[in-house]
């Protein structure tokens, strides 16, 4: 499975962005898809995680601002940001897995998009 990001970019405090993911390949064996982010000099975290039968986890510090949500023919994941904070800022990576583990580093990564929020 190869996965590819696309929308990151530089938005100001407050603005909001939509991330995107397309896997490519035996995409029928996903059921749990994952955002990640690492800002510089810091550990790589967990953003949101999703599975097939429509669980959801968010890191505290993006409750209710974030969505994590999976295209209909499962090969899309999106990370909806609202209300960003310079703090969000950071090379953001999707990842996914076959099982339904939520919050799981499975093996597949995508190449990382970068979001930068201006105070």
């Amino acid at each position: 499975v190869q996965l590819q990001a696309f929308g990151g970019g530089l938005v100001q405090a407050g603005g909001s962005l939509r991330i995107s993911c397309v896997a490519s390949g035996n995409i029928f064996q996903i059921n749990a898809w994952g955002w990640y982010r690492q800002a510089p000099g810091k550990q790589r975290e967990l953003v949101a995680s999703i599975n097939s039968i429509g669980q959801t986890v968010y890191a505290d510090s993006v409750k209710g601002r974030f969505t994590i949500s999976v295209g209909n023919a499962k090969d899309t994941v999106y990370l909806q940001m609202n209300r960003l904070e310079p703090a969000d800022t950071a090379v953001y990576y999707c990842n996914i897995g076959s099982s339904y583990v939520l919050a799981h580093e499975y093996v597949h990564w995508g190449q990382g998009t970068q979001v930068t929020v201006s105070s």
